[in-house]
């Protein structure tokens, strides 16, 4: 017997707001009951958990100890610069010369997130 994970939860201030960010960074549609100023909001992954936004009393005070590191369908780079468009913030860049790595990003409320490179990033680094 095994369990299943059933969604990643992401503590915040604002749920919907915040819901909403990672809805359109995603392209994932939050659940169709959930509106402004609701305590828990969902956004719903084509693949994998559920990524559930839950209204809590503090604020983020350090480093986040598990985050999500995006694969995105286009660029790396391209994917960095619509993310920040969304309003995201730019936190630390770990990106390499031969186009290995990554940059850290932080979504509104300053978590911590990963922009890995791309499919076609990889097999242009090998080609």
């Amino acid at each position: 017997m095994v369990s299943v994970v059933q969604n990643v939860a992401i503590d915040c201030a604002d749920p919907y707001e915040l819901a909403r960010f990672w809805s359109r960074a995603t392209g994932s549609p939050l659940h169709p009951e959930d509106k402004p100023g609701d305590p828990e909001v969902q956004v719903l992954m084509a693949e994998g958990p559920v990524l559930y936004f839950n209204q809590v009393p503090e604020a983020k005070m350090v480093k986040n100890r598990i985050h999500l590191c995006l694969r995105p369908e286009t660029s790396r780079e391209q994917e960095v610069d619509r993310l920040l468009a969304l309003g995201a913030t730019f936190v630390a860049d770990h990106r390499n010369p031969d186009g290995s790595g990554w940059a850290v990003l932080a979504d509104p409320e300053g978590n911590e997130f990963c922009v890995l490179r791309s499919e076609s990033d990889r097999a242009a680094a090998t080609s």
